[in-house]
């Protein structure tokens, strides 16, 4: 194991989706990996690197700001120096070096008419252009859901048995306190009375949904979170802004997302598309009920644990929907398990090589 060198650009952005991953993934790995086994290059702006023991941490010179750059040039140099074989948890691999590497989904191929401007016609170029890479020459390719494997496998034309599937896990909640300042902050957030949204406030999030119950509902409080992704703004941010009962939170720290999730009336996730979607895991180990689009991995991830939307129709009753019977969370909160994550990448990589 000793020719793995870990990408770790994710380090260098909050801990969100694919970053929070790769983050519980590294820190899994460190507890039983053999000692200097597995490397991870870490650019000179992160910050919070964790503490390995086992894992070699390398401090680069470089700074990781431009991430194609990173990527292509101070990785792949890194790694060519070593001989080693890269691992990317963040949907790229090195153009002269592919490795090993998650592909989470193929967002950017199968939505571009959600990248609109010249600098999202670019960032979709690229997205679009590493996924085929990866498909294509990977040393060893994965995804997080059965549903990424089918349209990855489909889309490019590959044998669904090249691609291994890992999925996300939620364990980190357990260690995460709850912060209940966000409600003196948010003084209309009344525990009880709302429903919560979390997400980058991306077009593939879906507020159009929220801005569309919200302005039939208007009784109905909603809590949005989550942080604007340049040149993926929806559209309708600006109309949840204008909308009386919609409260936008921006970025919150993990505890007081905790804290809004324990205490909402349900969380909603009307995303249209994701690979996999770690939030609704979060919101059940919260005890919270969970609605969820029926659409993507959604369905096959959380089966009969949480109530389901049409993302495309928000001509519904959220009350009549949260009425609806529903399986216990606990085993598929077993299910899903970063620890479970880090031992099946591990032997996958292990019977490579």
């Amino acid at each position: 194991m000793n020719h793995i060198i870990i990408n770790g650009d994710f380090l260098c952005r909050n801990l969100t989706g694919i970053e929070r991953f790769a983050f519980e993934i590294c820190t899994r790995l460190d507890a039983f990996v053999k000692k200097n086994a597995i490397l991870i290059l870490v650019p000179a702006n992160a910050e919070n690197v964790p503490d390995f023991r086992n894992i070699v941490v390398v401090h680069s010179q470089h700074s990781c700001r431009v991430f194609p750059v990173w990527e292509h040039v101070f990785f792949t140099a890194y790694v060519l120096r070593q001989g080693g074989i890269p691992l990317d948890f963040s949907n790229v691999t090195p153009l002269f070096r592919p490795g090993v590497v998650f592909i989470h989904d193929i967002y950017a191929k199968l939505f571009p008419e959600d990248f609109s401007t010249f600098r999202d016609r670019l960032v979709r170029l690229y997205a679009c252009a590493m996924y085929h890479h990866a498909a294509k020459h990977a040393r060893l390719l994965i995804t997080v859901s059965e549903f990424s494997r089918r349209q990855l496998a489909e889309t490019y034309g590959i044998p669904a048995e090249r691609i291994t599937v890992i999925n996300n896990g939620w364990e980190h909640f357990r260690s995460v306190q709850t912060d209940n300042a966000v409600f003196t902050r948010f003084p209309c957030l009344k525990p009880g009375k709302y429903f919560f949204t979390l997400g980058s406030l991306s077009r593939r999030k879906n507020l159009k949904w929220i801005a569309m119950y919200a302005g039939k509902h208007s009784d109905d409080i909603f809590a949005v979170s989550g942080k604007a992704i340049s040149g993926l703004i929806p559209e309708e941010l600006a109309t949840l802004q204008t909308l009386k009962n919609v409260v936008l939170v921006g970025y919150v720290s993990d505890m007081q997302v905790k804290a809004l999730m324990a205490h909402c009336r349900a969380f909603i996730f009307p995303s249209y598309y994701e690979g996999f979607g770690i939030p609704p895991l979060e919101a059940l180990s919260c005890g919270a009920p969970v609605v969820v689009s029926r659409t993507a991995s959604l369905p096959e991830l959380y089966g009969n644990c949480v109530h389901y939307i049409d993302p495309y129709n928000a001509d519904v009753c959220l009350d009549d929907i949260l009425k609806q019977p529903v399986e216990p969370a606990e085993k598929l909160l077993k299910m899903y398990s970063y620890d479970r994550a880090a031992r099946k990448l591990y032997s996958t990589i292990k019977n490579m090589l």
